[in-house]
């Protein structure tokens, strides 16, 4: 809209200055012609002077005025006087586009997640593995029935309710999940994934893959009360044998049944402490000295302690 004003603006303007050079050139023709009535007076009084000192009369006539150069300094300053008064009152029309405003936020700007409790508090890397039949349809951990098309997972110390990150380090892709479920149960596997989050990492055919998780929100995972896993059993009898074993050098130690879509069993937890951390040092004792593969587990309820 500014450059078409300006445009509009010029052509004013050259309409404004053809006028006035018109007018100019109207004075200036009158002023030339009086210019040349002077000459030919001039002339005349030239040549009546030659004739009278041609027959011997002396007479001194007045300097003829010399009305064409006057002039000729009279319409120049008119002339510019004139110019500059058609301009004096415009002023310079800019017809460079208007700034532009400042930007304001993106309507695309994805929204705010919601933030753990201490940012990066808990990142974690390790081996993930994927389930899905035969526990489909059954109760997790939690008490919510485990559905494999949906974006769960089981960890074995994370709260329930805690969202996740988790990055297949191999494709560099990621998925957010649930925490609902315990485990996994097997070697050096840190967490198991719904079908559904293993396929969106491109991690079922190859069963397993290596993994980032990263806690988002969620429940303090620090507070908690934590123990050691170290045997299920699926007859009652043997996982009383082993606490009984046990009990002379650790207590607590808790028999815990289970029942799962491979059979019933019986868990052997050993301790009771506060931290993580204090779990993990336990369990490092108990792998040393005892042998045992362990596995720090978070104590969700009371029923989780089992029978003493």
């Amino acid at each position: 809209m500014l450059i078409i004003a300006g445009i509009a603006r010029g052509r004013e303007i050259r309409v404004a200055l053809r006028e006035r050079a018109r007018a100019l050139g109207a004075v200036a023709k009158a002023l030339w012609r009086v210019g040349d009535l002077d000459l030919a007076r001039n002339k005349d009084a030239r040549g009546k002077c030659l004739k009278k000192a041609a027959s011997g009369v002396s007479e001194r006539l007045p300097a003829p005025p010399t009305m064409p150069c006057s002039l000729s300094w009279l319409v120049a300053p008119f002339f510019a006087a004139f110019l500059l008064s058609g301009c004096a009152g415009r002023r310079p029309i800019s017809s460079a586009p208007p700034l532009a405003p400042p930007p304001g936020p993106s309507a695309q700007q994805s929204p705010t997640r919601t933030a753990p409790f201490v940012p990066g508090i808990f990142v974690e890397e390790g081996i993930a593995s994927w389930y899905g039949v035969p526990f489909h349809g059954r109760r997790a951990a939690d008490g919510e029935i485990f559905d494999m098309n949906s974006l769960v997972a089981a960890h074995r110390t994370l709260p329930f309710g805690s969202i996740l990150r988790v990055t297949n380090l191999n494709n560099g892709k990621d998925v957010q999940v649930r925490v609902i479920d315990r485990g996994p149960f097997v070697g050096d596997r840190i967490l198991d994934l719904a079908r559904a989050a293993a396929q969106a990492i491109d991690m079922l055919g190859t069963g397993t893959a290596r993994v980032r998780i990263e806690l988002l929100s969620g429940p303090n995972p620090a507070v908690g009360n934590f123990t050691v896993q170290v045997g299920a059993f699926a007859d009652r009898a043997n996982a009383e044998r082993l606490r009984d074993q046990l009990l002379a050098r650790y207590q607590p130690i808790f028999v815990q049944d289970y029942d799962s879509p491979t059979g019933h069993f019986f868990r052997v937890r050993v301790g009771r402490v506060p931290s993580a951390e204090a779990a993990q040092q336990l369990a490092t004792q108990l792998r040393t000295s005892e042998g045992f593969q362990t596995f720090v587990m978070r104590l969700d309820a009371p029923n989780d302690l089992g029978l003493q």
